[in-house]
């Protein structure tokens, strides 16, 4: 009986809730696949994070959105949402010694690569969904080209990916 119940909660979260418009869907799965495959066959932890870092930025900008639609307002919201979801990941690789393996670090200097792509990626994602946003007012709220929304946000990280590439050759 407790099956039926759970299972009934859990589809109807799906079937009555509304869609996010921050960061299209295609970008979170197209980050998420990414870095689910990487590690196993030998992707630098650099690039893995900077993956993991866009994923995360894509997170919150949907929590955010999802919360002010539901008008859940207040002073803060995005910065505490962004506290959250960086505490969500890094913390439990921080205790598996995943993050701040002193083995594992960037350019010999102690710093961690997975944080360091963590860092660069969230940076990159959030760069290339405020340019998304930023050219679509100059063009009267309208894309440039089909997909627009998926490819900017994506388009900085890949250039870093293709560039950590390089230098941990």
């Amino acid at each position: 009986m407790i099956k039926k119940i759970i299972t009934i909660l859990f589809v109807s979260l799906f079937v009555f809730a509304d869609k996010a418009l921050a960061v299209c869907p295609v970008c979170t799965v197209a980050v998420a696949s990414g870095v689910g495959a990487s590690r196993s066959v030998g992707v630098d932890d650099l690039i893995i994070g900077l993956w993991v870092g866009a994923l995360i930025v894509s997170m919150i900008m949907w929590t955010v959105d999802w919360l002010n639609k539901k008008n859940f307002k207040f002073k803060g919201l995005g910065i505490l949402t962004a506290i959250g979801y960086f505490a969500l990941v890094v913390l439990p690789l921080y205790t598996m010694d995943i993050i701040g393996n002193p083995l594992n670090s960037f350019c010999g200097c102690g710093i961690d690569k997975l944080l360091v792509g963590i860092i660069g990626g969230s940076i990159a994602f959030w760069f290339g969904a405020v340019w998304y946003e930023y050219l679509k007012e100059r063009n009267n709220n309208k894309a440039y080209f089909p997909f627009q929304k998926v490819v900017m946000p994506i388009l900085p990280v890949i250039i870093l990916s293709i560039m950590f590439y390089f230098l941990t050759k």
